[in-house]
């Protein structure tokens, strides 16, 4: 297929059009994402015992830390892809995606299989407790099997965007995640088998995903390339990937390293408590996930204009971008506050339990109303390619910033209200903190008397 054909829309279509046409895929794609989390949670929540959930909580971060690595082939392909395509420069497109494609596979197997050795020394660390470890080992070793197909369905859902199949990523983690949720009630309560039912649905989901994003690539519709013949790290592709990349992959794997803290730190206050911070996380993810789809979503089509110098056109995207961030930034912190009970309810039965929950979403909630704008402007300044914003903004998320404010939470207070308050205060430095960074990126890799638009 000829690039211009089907990136057309990243630079003719009306900006309201062009961003809608690419969002509104994303965010479907991420509302499948949701129900599939929520899904394992509210499935293991149907056995009536909390420890379950537990486990499951504390596996998560582990399990982060795989999609981080498809973050970074999939936000740094993209990235590298977009801007590539925005130069006209497809052979450089095919190249990355090949890279990417075959570099996240190798990744996978090894990681895999250290994970199945050190499976056990991994859930202790993560926070799991006696009553737990088995559970949680139980859940990582069968989903470790997967985790290839987790990072090339994560990898490929973001790069496809970036040559104008918004749709075709879309369905990919609709296969994918409804896979996952048919088979997770199956196979938890019609088999029987608890996490590990859980743990396989999981895999099994991520393995149709990949299934279909490989005949995607595979077929005369895609002009990327996943040919180990077009594999090329050198001239610059995988600087360039891993240049975005790895700060993208950075701040997922930093929010998987603070959520082992978190949970660590709220393990001594009891397992119940565990439990309920690990579904207040879950419903935080109904705001969150969306706003992480529409930064995602209208990322390939800023990384295009970046490409092609086109500044107007790149700040009247980032301008309506922001407009829908806050508007949906509002509805779901009302929807996630006013309606925490009936959805912890939904995951939780124990009323210890219960009471942590509701107390922890309410509390993690209150990041709503900016969370939209820091993922607008995290994925506005990886568009341009600038490392070094993209590094510090995502070393200073879920680490310089989250950590020693968490660490500070709890020793003056010590209390686990406390604990979880961290999380929003961060939230809102970090918006504060990228909303900076955005500015002076823009300022320095948009001169107006380069941009093509400027010049009509």
């Amino acid at each position: 297929m000829n690039a211009s054909k089907s990136t057309d829309i990243f630079k003719n279509a009306p900006i309201p059009k062009a961003v809608l046409s690419n969002v509104i895929p994303s965010i479907i794609s991420m509302i499948m994402v949701l129900f599939y989390n929520l899904a394992d949670t509210y499935f293991i929540g149907q056995t009536n015992n909390p420890l379950m959930v537990a486990a499951v909580s504390l596996a998560t971060p582990v399990f982060l830390i795989f999609l981080a690595v498809g973050l970074l082939f999939g936000i740094g392909g993209t990235s590298y892809i977009s801007r590539s395509l925005g130069q006209g420069n497809e052979m450089a497109a095919k190249k990355a995606s090949s890279f990417c494609f075959w570099t996240g596979i190798a990744v996978g197997i090894i990681s895999a299989v250290l994970i199945c050795v050190f499976a056990k020394p991994i859930c202790i660390v993560a926070g799991a407790a006696d009553d737990t470890l088995d559970y949680t080992m139980q859940y990582l070793r069968i989903v470790t099997v997967g985790i290839p197909f987790l990072i090339l369905s994560n990898t490929f859902s973001n790069i496809i965007r970036s040559e104008g199949h918004a749709r075709t990523a879309m369905v990919g983690m609709i296969i994918g995640n409804l896979m996952n949720i048919v088979l997770d009630p199956i196979m938890i309560l019609g088999f029987g088998w608890n996490v590990a039912g859980a743990a396989i649905a999981t895999v099994l989901g991520n393995v149709f995903a990949s299934g279909f994003y490989i005949v995607h690539l595979l077929s005369k519709r895609s002009m990327l390339s996943i040919k180990l013949t077009d594999y090329k790290a050198t001239g610059g592709i995988a600087l360039g990937v891993l240049a975005i990349g790895i700060p993208a992959s950075l701040n997922g794997m930093l929010m998987s390293f603070s959520n082992i803290l978190v949970n660590n730190i709220m393990s001594h206050y009891g397992s119940m408590a565990v439990a309920g911070l690990g579904v207040a996380m879950k419903v935080n993810m109904i705001a969150v996930i969306l706003l992480i789809g529409l930064g995602t979503g209208v990322q390939p089509m800023l990384g295009f204009c970046y490409g092609a110098r086109m500044r107007k056109r790149f700040l009247g995207t980032l301008r309506f971008s922001l407009i829908l961030a806050f508007l949906l930034s509002g509805i779901m912190t009302f929807v996630c506050y006013y309606f925490a009970g009936a959805l912890v309810t939904a995951f939780l039965k124990d009323q210890e339990a219960f009471g942590y929950g509701l107390q922890f979403c309410r509390i993690y909630i209150l990041s709503g109303p900016i969370i939209g704008l820091l993922f607008v402007m995290i994925n506005a300044i990886q568009s341009t390619g600038a490392t070094l914003p993209s590094l510090l903004l995502s070393i200073s998320r879920q680490g310089l910033l989250y950590v020693p404010i968490l660490f500070a939470f709890n020793t003056i207070f010590h209390t686990e209200r406390a604990a979880a308050m961290a999380q929003p205060v961060t939230d809102y430095c970090a918006a504060t903190l990228a909303v900076i960074l955005f500015i002076i990126t823009f300022k320095k890799h948009f001169p107006k008397n380069e941009m093509v638009d400027d010049l009509d």
